[in-house]
Order: structure tokens, then sequence, then C-alpha cells
């Protein structure tokens, strides 16, 4: 039986494995970002389904963060728009944000993941933050109204979005020119900010009249 340089046995017909051959070591950020994140998520999600369902045995229940004719999670939770796909929203976040807090814990143990896997992760992160746009546009022009929680996973959602972007651009699992590979190593953080300021303009401007009152 043949052995390797430390006189261990090899199994026959197995070429040994080249460090170039093993897959890129993620950094450690990015797993603390999506576990960190996806907790988050989870938590407000958690919270919205129990108080929908709270909502549903008496409707005149008032979640805790109904604070006013503004910041009215009740107001967010009776609406149509809370129940795109016949139950309620924060049941698909339970299940979206708990696989990301599991991707995340993964990363920290020290998984890795071939490309197919990181390309749907992102394809996922796009529907998620281009369903977290719209309801955050219905929110603020047809229901008038904000919800915390669901900023809360607004904010979840873009950051964990753009941290994986970042990542498949970088390595080159997602495909981009040099000068956009450039752009995402050196200035990763810009996007997510700018994305956060956009959301914090919007709700700034859209109740004016109210904040400055």
């Amino acid at each position: 039986m043949a052995t390797n340089t430390v006189g261990v046995p090899r199994q026959q017909g197995r070429p040994p494995r080249r460090p170039e051959d093993e897959p890129e070591a993620t950094p450690r950020g990015l797993a603390w970002l999506l576990l960190l994140t996806g907790a988050a998520g989870v938590l407000a999600s958690w919270v919205i389904t129990l108080d929908k369902f709270l909502l549903l045995e008496d409707p005149d229940f008032k979640p805790a963060c109904s604070l006013n004719p503004v910041v009215s999670c009740g107001s967010v939770m009776k609406s149509e728009q809370a129940a795109v796909f016949g139950f309620p929203n924060p049941m698909l976040g339970l299940v979206a944000f708990g696989a990301v807090v599991c991707v995340g814990a993964g990363l920290l143990a020290g998984a890795r993941y071939r490309d197919w896997f990181w390309l749907g992760l992102n394809a996922g992160m796009v529907f998620g933050v281009g369903f977290c746009s719209w309801l955050m546009v219905q929110s603020l022009y047809e229901i008038n109204a904000l919800c915390l929680w669901c900023c809360l996973t607004w904010a979840a959602t873009l950051l964990m979005f753009w941290a994986v972007t970042a990542f498949t651009i970088r390595t080159g699992v997602l495909p981009a020119p040099g000068p956009v590979r450039a752009f995402f190593t050196d200035f990763g953080w810009a996007p997510p900010a700018l994305h956060l300021g956009v959301i914090g303009m919007l709700i700034l401007t859209r109740w004016w009249e109210f904040w400055t009152s």
C-alpha cells in the first residue's frame, strides 16, 4: 500500500488532494452576519406571527409595537398585504430566516458549500429583498403605517442579501467584470449602507410633518 510523505497509508487509485482543490474558506464575518441577521429575522417573524394569531382571536387586540397612527403594527397585520400567499407572511419568514441561521451556523462550524449552493442562496435572497421592497412600498404608500418588526426584517434581509452578493462576486462564483469585483472587494459596505439610507429617507419624507410636529 502506498504511503504519503509522513508514512500514513493512502488509498490506491485516489490521488492526494492538493491545497488548490480545497474550497475557499468563507470569511467568519459573513458567517456571523448570516447567523445574526437570520436570528433577528426569526425573532421578528415569531413576534409578528404570535400577534397575528392574537388579532385573529380578538380583533380589538393591540400589538405592543402599535405606538401611534404611523407606527401601527396592528394596521399592517390586518392588511391584505400581510398574507400575500394565503397565510401570514411571517410564517414564510420563520422558514426562510431559519434556513439562513443554519447556513451561518454551518459556516462557523467549518462547512464549505459548493458554487451551486451559493448561487441558489443568492437567488433566494434576490426574491427576499424584492419581496421586502414590495412590502415596504405597500406599507408606506398603501397601508400608510409602519411595523417596527417588519422594518427589522427589511434591514436583516437587505444586509444578508448584499453580504452574500458581495461574497459570490468577490470569489468569482457569480461572474462579474474585474472592476465590479474590485468594487465589492474594497467597498462591499457601500451598497447596504446606501440601501438602508434610501429606506430611511423614504420613511422620513413620507411622514415628514408627523415626525417634525
